[in-house]
């Protein structure tokens, strides 16, 4: 049964154009674990340069937001004094990198707050509307300001995405219960 149940799954991948699957919790460390396959992978595909190295950014951006932004996550009992650098929570979330044709699409997802879904909406509606000129001067605007209050990072990495996408991204959210949202993200290069 248990080989069955994982051929079916590779098989529905596989049939989805699915070259690459994670999911689970993820860290710093397996997103330089998997960024290597991935470049290894893109390497043998023969993707070009610009193509791996969009492909590469967006898996990046991808993931850093699972780690940073999922509400899936565990929490790390309290390090030793002597390890006050150990991780202190883990994130879920599930990425696939698959072929459609010729372009490479970039699929993320995880749990969010649902006080958070409508915010979401409304910044990926406003990025994913705009022209690629407009991305560069609202990218650039954000380097020079502030980040947003409960950002993790720049607040760049939605525009990096549809920066580097081809077309224009996608998302989609699904209630999970009164306090949680599924949210999916998709980017074709």
């Amino acid at each position: 049964m248990l080989a069955g149940q994982l051929m079916d799954l590779r098989s529905m991948l596989h049939k989805q154009g699915v070259i690459f699957a994670y999911s689970g919790y993820v860290t710093e460390p397996v997103l330089s674990g998997v960024g290597e396959a991935l470049k290894q992978k893109l390497t043998i595909d023969d993707a070009d340069t610009k193509t791996l190295r969009s492909v590469f950014a967006i898996f990046v951006e991808q993931m850093q937001n699972i780690i940073r932004y999922s509400a899936e996550m565990q929490l790390a009992p309290p390090p030793p004094a002597s390890d006050a650098g150990a991780l202190k929570e883990i994130r879920y979330g599930i990425l696939t990198i698959g072929r459609e044709g010729v372009d490479y699409i970039v699929c993320a997802g995880n749990l969010v707050r649902q006080t958070d879904v409508q915010r979401l909406r409304e910044r990926l509606s406003r990025i994913r509307d705009m022209n690629k000129d407009e991305l560069k001067a609202l990218y650039k605007e954000k380097l020079r300001a502030d980040p947003e209050e409960g950002s993790k990072g720049a607040g760049l990495g939605f525009m990096e995405i549809a920066r580097r996408a081809t077309q224009p991204i996608e998302f989609d959210f699904v209630e999970v219960d009164a306090d949680y949202t599924f949210f999916a993200l998709k980017a074709t290069i």
